[in-house]
């Protein structure tokens, strides 16, 4: 166990955690020059085509070191998007240090300090890397003065990288050594070992990652999981080096796989202690807190035959990601579908593009919502998760929404564009702090507003220099209403938004401007409207196909002319009481960012 060293990288997006995590397999001789590729332990295509970590991937190194020895080194590369923030909690949960890497060219960034927060709540050792020295922009000395500054972590013995080019790398893995602690545990107490991850392999069936605190497991035990409390044999053991390789055991200290024949999703839930059978722990392994989904959206598929297989491809994506959860639901307008939770937009975007790739459904996901606490007249409280299911106005005494606290670090120079845009949001500012050029924002804000276009816009006006991280703070009564959308007089209960009333007709002109841009034309005028109760706010016409049938009619009478043309006035106004309106299933989460005229 003395040489055995478990850390996690951790920094904001974009840092370069993979890169790093690319060199230091290199550097130990874990992957052959023919297989590498960049991004090695990004295993999704999702993943590769946008340039980020989405799951937390590990992998196991073996390191000579210059005091002769031979190390055993158990990397875990987490995500930096705030949307992935229960991956590395649930991956600094497993290991004893960090690495926190910092982009020189950038400095610290708002994800920064949520991460560094994290592995300070879990007593980690930190060790600062400073990556990107070979670009021209990289300043050393300034961003560790802006770590000293902000953070507070000490960096006079922070390592210069760049894990492009490969400078440094060398003496990461020798500050990893030295600096961090090797785990603590017995071998001989009986099996102690924290359920970390698990996903679905279709040929060994569900797999799971554990951490082993105490004694050892090997193929043919007996093991427990403690509060599922299902038992199971161990078929295989393994670790990732980067490739999955069969083990005799796993010893204490060590992070690996197991697989146990274990079928359902409800079994293997994160967090869970395993242990054996027949000399149990006493207690369990204290685990990480749970993730609370923060946006809600439902997600049906376009063809109700497939009702059966979206609900198993969501449960495999359950397995894969326990962030996510989801319950049935039903539509009026769309059918039996599921109303999901997310812990934000990218984490949705990321979900409905895995079930459409990788089991080839076609959906229609609805407008994501929050979680609003409605408090009815008769003292009773519920939880609305969907704007469909608001109770009659009548019934209700008030409304909460939940409110948050973000952290926005962004270059001076456009501040004035970002306290405009927390204003329109109805942000209320808490902190405004110089550090150097840049300035640490502290904001209040619903979440509601956050939750559809903010980041976007965010990015936009600060032309990508800006980040953002955010946390729950609470719930705060507001003068919320329901808004509802008309297609051609029909109820589109999908749309539905809860806004608040002073931004009702504002929110209800962009929505019809949105969907007008988004609707395509048909053979007769489609009007689009934003109600309030029985009231319209907004509206927008899609104008409908023009047929010239007057054409024809070169010279002769007027009236010929427009005979015709009020044939063709009567056929639109059939057309439209009987025509359905063909509503593309994407715009559904493209209406509401609503970024278009900002």
């Amino acid at each position: 166990m003395r040489n055995i060293r478990n850390f996690a990288i951790i920094a904001h997006i974009d840092h370069g955690k993979s890169t790093l995590a690319d060199r230091l397999m290199q550097y130990c001789g874990a992957v052959d020059v023919r297989e590498f590729r960049d991004q090695m332990l990004d295993s999704m295509e999702i993943e590769r085509e946008r340039g980020i970590t989405i799951k937390a991937q590990t992998v196991r190194l073996d390191y000579n070191a210059k005091d002769g020895q031979t190390y055993q080194i158990n990397l875990m590369d987490t995500p930096g998007h705030v949307d992935f923030a229960y991956e590395v909690s649930r991956s600094l949960a497993a290991c004893e240090g960090s690495i926190l890497v910092v982009d020189a060219t950038q400095g610290v960034e708002a994800q920064t300090l949520a991460n560094v927060y994290q592995a300070l709540e879990h007593n980690h050792e930190i060790i600062i890397i400073l990556n990107k020295i070979d670009l021209p922009a990289a300043d050393v000395d300034k961003v560790s003065r802006q770590i000293e500054d902000v953070v507070g972590l000490d960096c006079s013995d922070a390592i210069p990288v760049s894990a492009k080019v490969g400078t440094g790398i060398g003496d990461v893995l020798e500050a990893l050594v030295k600096k961090l602690p090797p785990p603590v545990g017995d071998c001989n107490a009986p099996i102690k070992a924290l359920l970390v991850d698990s996903w679905y392999d279709p040929y060994m069936g569900v797999v799971t990652l554990v951490r082993i605190k105490d004694g050892c497991i090997r193929p043919g035990m007996k093991v427990k999981l403690m509060a599922a409390g299902m038992a199971y044999s161990i078929e295989k053991v393994g670790v990732f080096r980067p490739k999955p390789t069969e083990i005799s055991e796993l010893k204490t200290g060590e992070i690996g796989y197991i697989v146990a024949g274990i079928k359902s999703v409800g079994e293997a839930r994160v967090g869970d202690t395993i242990t054996l059978e027949n000399n149990p722990a006493q207690e369990p392994l204290p685990g990480f807190k749970p993730c609370i989904p923060v946006v809600f959206c439902s997600i049906f598929p376009v063809d109700t035959v497939e009702y059966e297989k979206l609900r198993d491809c969501l449960i495999k994506l359950q397995l894969n990601d326990a962030s996510f959860s989801f319950e049935p639901e039903t539509s009026q307008v769309l059918g039996s579908g599921f109303r999901c939770g997310f812990l934000g937009l990218l984490h949705l975007e990321v979900i409905e593009e895995r079930l459409e790739r990788e089991y080839n459904l076609d959906l229609v996901t609805t407008a994501p919502s929050v979680v609003y606490k409605v408090h009815l007249n008769d003292g009773s409280v519920m939880d609305m998760h969907n704007p469909a299911d608001m109770p009659n106005p009548s019934k209700i005494s008030f409304i909460e929404e939940p409110w948050i606290i973000a952290k926005i670090i962004v270059p001076d120079e456009y501040l004035g564009n970002i306290l405009a845009l927390c204003e329109e949001k109805r942000g209320i500012q808490q902190e405004l702090t110089y550090v150097g050029t840049r300035v640490l924002l502290e904001y209040r804000l619903p979440l509601n507003e956050v939750i559809y276009d903010f980041y976007d816009r965010l990015k936009s006006i600060s032309k990508g220099y800006a980040s953002f991280d955010y946390q729950l703070y609470g719930y705060k009564q507001e003068d919320l209403i329901k808004m509802t959308v008309l297609i051609n007089g029909e109820l589109v209960d999908a749309l539905s938004i809860i806004t608040h009333r002073g931004n009702a007709e504002y929110r209800g002109r962009q929505l019809c401007e949105r969907l007008k841009d988004l609707i395509p034309q048909h053979m007769f005028k489609i009007p689009i409207q934003a109600a309030i109760g029985g009231k319209v706010v907004a509206r927008e016409t899609i104008a409908a196909f023009r047929k010239d049938v007057i054409a024809k009619c070169y010279g002769g009478d007027v009236t010929r002319k427009r005979k015709l043309l009020e044939k063709q006035k009567k056929g639109k106004r059939k057309m439209r009481e009987i025509g359905n309106v063909k509503i593309p299933h994407g715009i559904f989460l493209e209406a509401l960012k609503m970024n278009k005229s900002s």
